[in-house]
């Protein structure tokens, strides 16, 4: 019998250890190989993270056809505060509130006792005063006569004269003192002085009224009157923007209890100066109200049209960057390296700023810069540059 070849099994125990070993080798050099990619990835990554991205925009370089915001007060065209020119009780009121009224309209009756005994006690100084001169008429031609049979000093008969004369002077001052009376009388009445509306009633049947209607005079508004089919309104115009509205310019009136609806004002006027403390001009625009819808004393938003320069580029108001340095961008190279670009505004548009120089069409701006930002950094653009649009009207 052949004895077995014992180095056989020997032989691929070696084998298959060697075999392990790559395996276990190959395993090992592709763990590290792989762990290695994804450092190098995750590096990538942290490092792309770790640029600021930003959105970017391109100045408009359209027409900036827009409109300048402000708020504003509606008035009556025309508003008459009713004063007492009599001083006693009211003694009747015919139209309340909201009430259409015409010219010469009796809004009211005061009642005055007093001035009535004064008109009673002026007549009879009249009649008194009328009585005396006539009574010096008679003396004064009589003294005349016998001045001619020279019974008489002519000194005397001059005296006569004179006292005549004055005697007339006292009637005529009577005579007057009883028209102003009378005059006064008339004004027991209170009378609206044009076409309009009650706006306003603050006395009631039996109050007392005090004659005058100053500052410095006794008195109340018993009535007011005001024309109200067409309103003045009033809007304080920023310094910088007076030049672009001249008379004549075309506005859009909105209120808050019409929100649906707009009305039509043209700039009437200006007061040709500035206010000190708020640096604005006060501007009166007109707006017709014959529908009534519109109310005098309100509030109302004043949309002016304001004429567009088309050699001007806008961007967002967002993009402006304040400091130190003064006003100025930061815009985007082609290599997304950020450039600080110093600018200066032509005209401030709410949401849309017009620059009058530091930028080109071609530029792109970013369009919120984060805070920090630094000429040279390097950024990430979020997305393709879109125009930068005005605010249309």
């Amino acid at each position: 019998m052949p004895q077995p070849d014992r180095k056989k099994p020997f032989r691929r125990l070696r084998i298959a250890g060697a075999i392990a070993v790559l395996l276990a080798l190959a395993v090992v050099v592709q763990g590290v190989v792989t762990r290695a990619a994804e450092n190098s990835r995750l590096k990538d990554w942290t490092e792309a993270q770790a640029l600021p991205t930003v959105a970017v925009v391109t100045p408009g370089s359209g027409a900036n056809s827009n409109g300048l915001e402000l708020p504003g007060r509606l008035e009556a065209f025309s508003r008459a505060p009713i004063y007492a020119r009599v001083s006693g009780y009211l003694k009747s009121w015919k139209y309340d509130i909201g009430a259409q009224v015409k010219a010469g309209t009796s809004l009211g009756e005061i009642e005055t006792p007093d001035l009535d005994q004064q008109l009673l006690q002026a007549r009879a100084d009249l009649t008194s005063a009328q009585a005396n001169a006539d009574l010096s008429q008679i003396t004064a031609t009589r003294w005349q006569q016998v001045l001619k049979s020279g019974a008489v000093a002519k000194q005397d008969v001059d005296e006569k004269l004179g006292d005549l004369r004055a005697k007339q002077a006292m009637v005529k001052a009577a005579q007057a003192n009883v028209e102003r009376l009378v005059a006064m009388k008339n004004f027991t009445h209170l009378v609206a002085p044009f076409d309009g509306v009650v706006t306003a009633r603050n006395t009631d049947v039996g109050a007392l009224i005090n004659s005058g209607g100053t500052s410095n005079v006794a008195g109340q508004e018993l009535f007011v009157v005001s024309d109200t089919h067409k309103l003045r309104v009033y809007v304080n115009v920023p310094q910088n923007y007076v030049p672009s509205v001249p008379a004549g310019t075309k506005a859009t009136i909105r209120v808050p209890e019409h929100a649906d609806k707009s009305y039509a004002a043209t700039v009437d006027s200006s007061a040709q100066s500035v206010n000190a403390n708020s640096g604005t001009t006060l501007m009166q625009l007109s707006v017709d109200n014959s529908g009534g819808e519109l109310l005098p004393g309100g509030y109302a938003t004043v949309r002016l049209d304001l004429p567009g320069h088309a050699a001007v580029l806008s961007v967002p108001a967002g993009a402006l960057i304040f400091n130190a340095k003064g006003l100025s961008v930061a815009t985007v190279g082609t290599d997304n390296h950020v450039a600080i670009k110093t600018v200066t505004i032509a005209r401030d548009l709410g949401k849309v700023v017009e620059l009058g120089s530091g930028v080109g069409a071609e530029d792109r701006v970013i369009e919120n810069p984060p805070d920090g930002i630094a000429n040279g950094a390097e950024v990430r653009v979020a997305a393709a540059a879109p125009k930068a649009k005005s605010e249309k009207g």
